[in-house]
């Protein structure tokens, strides 16, 4: 590049010093350090015609400027005037030939010089007049020539010094050059184009002290060490040698950049040291196999919870190098791998014959959540924690003795019976990593069978059926939700196993025979007990209150009614499983009628809140005999109100406080005419009730059950009146006292032949009285039984607390006679359904095999439950006998039926 700058000089004006010529590479001379003022650029008028002047004597030479070539970063920019058209640079050799003409000697002290006065603020200069000739070179002699190196001779020398820090930093000595001088040797041998032979020298001198001074004393020393020494003795190894190497890094980072990075068949200095240290030392066949052994065995001590801290350290730093490396899938990771399942397998073996199902699943949940810590803590691979776990998975889960075991009923029974919810869900955490949680249905659904069976049929503790079962299905259903995540395949078998064992049916004394499901019954008078006690007769562990084992005797109505519609709920959710609700029917109809005709309910919404609920879950017809019955005692208490308007009318006061329920026959329950001699005044009022009704509805017929009644006497004891709250039969065994003295005796015979009650009903009212809680009457001789020979007379020291006080209404609790009445009852109702439901198939069928008429009554009654195969047969039996229909054969010898019109 060539820069040319006017110059205005004048002779006297011209200083050299220190001129230094040079060439460059385009074969120039270049002027520097020339110490020349320059005219400043002019400010005043009058100056501007002595510079003009100036100019013009510049301008008569050839080309009216001088030019002189000087180096662009040695002198400011002046103003650029087009520079005139040469021929090209002189040579070398002319530039010191002095004798051909238009050549000026500045060095000459006898250049002729032309004054010429010029006045510029009152100053004369002189100018050389030869400048006016024209275009001069400027020449300069003894000019002090620079020598030249030799480029070949300073790359030897910048190579040695290279090699020379090289071998320090090998064996770990101080270098002997600083690393400024050795990093700008580098970066001129490459701006040289010196790159490659020097990587290449880099490269063995590398290679030679990675194998002199690591690998052969490594090699030497492996023999003596065990697999753990030698991993420690390679990381030591490694990590001196990549302090070193970032040294080695430091002074090479201008060829590592320049030329290494722009080379992609290259490796960088960090890929070649190593690429050097693993092919010389991890590679090495005495070494490989120490230091991959020792990482595993440094693992297996992991495992073992008998790794020291300093050995767990050392495993990280392994793992790392292996990483630095690029071994670590190569090598280390099947090594790893090979040997975590041979830990796996044994480990598995061992515990699944020495430890129970619980220890068992939670050993192998802790080993799978410590390995993939583990994996974390040490920095594995994505690919070896997944690898790991799909080893645990098989080897403690998917074996085939471990599976049995995991599925096992016995085991997953007694989980399930301790009630081990954590336990549990951790084996059901196992099971899911498998997809094998469907395989946990058989054994949950023949815990919820034996178990429920058992309660079902326990007779001992039949009265507390029904809170046991709220008791196990609560537990069940925590299970469910806690512990399996509620699955849906095991919601399922929790449903079907509590509908099937619910629902079995056994010939037994507990149903009189009959093959009545139970439970139906046991809901029923659960019910009752929920209905006619409230909130205190509600069980503590049924409860929603369970940490205070009760409810506050003074909470607000509105807690007792929300307490008792749970209790409903969780009893309808066992009522849902129930097929037969006839055994529920005929129970809940029976207590129903009590509770409304003792006047027994604790809460009329919440009688009429489980009608709505039964209404919803078995439809408007099943409830259709229960609404009548509360429409009946509306119409009842109606009936009486009336009744005594009329006497009012009449203006009639009986002695006696009357009160009549009038009920429809068709929706109440059945009941026995017991015989009974009511007192005379008692007598007299029902008579004229009986006059008033028939008068007031024609046609229509009354039968007075006394069975049901109760009264209120007054009683004047010697300590003290009291009111009596009792059954009809207590009123006319109380009422035999009335006219006798306090210490009068009354035979067995002679109560019996006054009040008209059987034996049965007899002993029963007057144990009520005489050897229960309230002992009105005393009995002679004393004792819990009552025998005919037996006396009574009025007991003088009864006292209590309480003016009116229930006496136990015999007629408010169901007897063995009444309970088994209403089982034959119901299995006769069941007979009769399916003797109908087997006459309409053959009416609309004609002909049917057996097997098919069979199915067809099944499906046709599985509403009311599902009936037995054998019991079907029977009813079948019985209809041929009434000739409803006939046995025949069908062309291929199959059994079937045909109707008889």
């Amino acid at each position: 590049m060539h820069t040319y700058a006017q110059l205005c000089i004048d002779p006297e004006d011209l200083r050299l010093t220190d001129i230094d010529v040079q060439q460059n590479s385009s074969q120039c001379w270049v002027l520097h350090q020339l110490d020349v003022p320059l005219m400043p650029p002019p400010k005043l008028s009058r100056e501007r015609s002595s510079q003009r002047s100036l100019k013009d004597s510049f301008a008569s030479s050839a080309s009216g400027r001088d030019a002189i070539e000087c180096s662009p970063s040695k002198r400011p920019k002046l103003s650029h005037p087009q520079p005139r058209q040469s021929a090209g640079p002189l040579p070398a050799n002319a530039m010191y030939d002095f004798s051909k003409p238009n050549h000026i000697d500045l060095t000459s002290a006898s250049a002729a010089m032309t004054t010429v006065a010029k006045k510029s603020g009152g100053m004369t200069r002189q100018v050389d007049a030869s400048v006016q000739s024209g275009p001069k070179k400027l020449v300069v002699k003894n000019l002090r020539q620079t020598p030249r190196s030799d480029p070949e001779k300073y790359f030897k020398q910048v190579l040695s010094q290279l090699d020379a820090a090289l071998s320090a930093i090998l064996i770990n000595e101080r270098l002997p050059y600083s690393n400024e001088e050795l990093y700008r040797g580098v970066e001129n041998l490459c701006r040289q184009g010196r790159a490659a032979p020097l990587f290449r020298a880099l490269c063995e001198k590398c290679k030679e002290g990675i194998s002199s001074q690591f690998a052969k004393p490594l090699v030497a020393q492996a023999s003596t060490l065990d697999s753990t020494g030698v991993l420690r003795s390679v990381l030591e190894s490694w990590e001196a040698w990549n302090v070193r190497l970032k040294t080695i890094h430091s002074i090479f980072y201008f060829l590592d950049r320049s030329y290494l990075l722009r080379s992609p068949s290259l490796p960088t200095i960090e890929e070649m040291g190593t690429s050097e240290f693993r092919n010389q030392v991890f590679s090495h066949p005495t070494l490989q196999p120490g230091i991959l052994s020792g990482a595993c065995s440094l693992m297996n001590a992991e495992r073992a919870e008998t790794l020291v801290e300093r050995d767990s350290a050392l495993l990280c730093r392994a793992i790392k190098m292996f990483y630095s490396l690029g071994v670590y899938s190569s090598h280390f990771e099947p090594e790893l791998l090979g040997r975590s399942s041979s830990y796996f397998a044994s480990w598995s073996d061992d515990k699944v014959e020495t430890l129970d199902l619980a220890h068992y699943i939670q050993a192998c949940q802790k080993l799978i959540d410590q390995e993939l810590q583990r994996c974390d803590d040490l920095g594995l691979d994505t690919v070896t924690r997944k690898s790991l776990e799909t080893y645990l998975e098989d080897l403690l889960i998917d074996g085939d003795k471990q599976r049995e075991k995991l599925l096992s009923t016995t085991g997953l029974s007694a989980l399930l019976q301790a009630d081990d919810r954590d336990t549990l869900k951790q084996l059901y955490g196992l099971l899911r990593r498998r997809d094998l949680c469907e395989k946990l249905r058989p054994p949950f659904e023949a815990f919820i069978s034996e178990q429920g069976s058992q309660i079902v049929f326990d007779e001992a503790r039949e009265q507390e059926m029904v809170v046991r079962l709220l008791n196990f299905k609560k537990k069940l259903d925590m299970t469910w939700e806690h512990s399996f995540l509620m699955h849906v395949g095991l919601g399922h078998s929790l449903r079907e196993a509590f509908e099937a064992f619910i629902n079995k049916s056994k010939r037994s004394n507990m149903t009189w025979g009959t093959d009545n499901p139970k439970p139906g019954e046991m809901i029923a008078k659960h019910v009752d007990m929920v209905l006619k006690g409230g909130l205190k007769a509600i069980p503590a562990n049924t409860t929603a209150a369970k940490n205070d084992n009760h409810v506050d005797a003074d909470a607000s109505s509105e807690d007792v009614d929300v307490e008792i519609n749970k209790q409903l709920d969780n009893v309808l959710e066992l009522f849902r499983f129930v097929h037969g609700k006839a055994v529920f029917e005929a129970f809940y109809k029976r207590d129903l009628a009590r509770r409304l005709l003792l006047n027994r309910s604790a809460s009329a919404d919440a009688e009429k809140s489980m009608l709505t609920r039964l209404t919803s879950e078995c439809g408007a017809g099943f409830t259709h005999n229960l609404e009548q019955m509360f429409k009946d005692m509306e119409l009842a208490r109606e009936e009486v109100t009336s009744y005594k308007s009329m006497l009012e009318e009449r203006d009639s006061r009986p002695t006696i406080d009357l009160n009549v329920s009038v009920l429809s026959a068709s929706a109440w329950p059945s009941y026995p005419d017991v015989p009974l001699i009511i007192p005379r005044e008692v007598q007299q009022q029902t008579t004229i009730f009986e006059q008033y009704y028939k008068a007031k509805h024609s046609g229509r017929k009354l039968t007075w059950k006394h069975s049901l009644a109760h009264c209120q006497l007054k009683a004047y004891l010697p300590k003290g009146n009291k009111e009596f709250v009792v059954s009809s039969y207590q009123a006319v065994v109380l009422l035999i006292f009335k006219d006798k003295s306090t210490n009068a005796e009354v035979t067995y015979d002679h109560i019996q032949a006054a009040s008209g009650l059987d034996d049965v009903e007899l002993k029963r009212t007057l144990q009520s009285l005489a050897c229960a809680k309230y002992k009105v009457l005393s009995k002679t001789p004393k004792g819990r039984e009552v025998d005919s020979t037996d006396t009574f007379s009025i007991n003088a020291n009864f006292s209590d607390q309480k003016y009116r006080i229930k006496i136990n209404q015999i007629q408010a609790k169901e007897t063995k006679e009444e309970n088994k009445e209403t089982h034959e009852r119901v299995a006769a109702d069941r007979a009769y359904e399916t003797q109908a439901a087997i006459v309409r198939i053959m009416k609309s069928r004609k002909t049917i095999t057996h097997l098919d008429l069979v199915s067809d009554v099944i499906a046709a009654t599985k509403s009311r439950g599902v009936l037995d195969a054998g019991d079907i047969k029977k009813n079948i039996e019985k209809l041929i006998e009434k000739e409803y229909m006939e046995r025949e054969q069908t062309e291929d010898g199959r059994n079937a039926y045909s109707y008889l019109a």
